[in-house]
C-alpha cells in the first residue's frame, strides 16, 4: 500500500511539474478523465 502511495504522490508531482499553465493543468486533467472513462468501460465491455 505504502509502494502505491509513493508512486502516486511521484506522478502527481511529476504532473504538475509538466504543466506550464492552468489552462495546461485543466486540459491534462481533462484528458488524465477521458482515458480513466475509455479503460472502465473497455473493463465493462462496452
Amino acid at each position: 500500500m505504502r509502494k502505491i502511495i509513493i508512486l502516486a504522490v511521484l506522478a502527481a508531482c511529476l504532473t504538475t511539474a509538466a504543466c506550464n499553465t492552468v489552462a495546461g493543468a485543466g486540459k491534462d486533467v481533462s484528458s488524465v478523465g477521458h482515458a480513466t472513462t475509455d479503460t472502465a468501460q473497455d473493463a465493462a465491455g462496452h
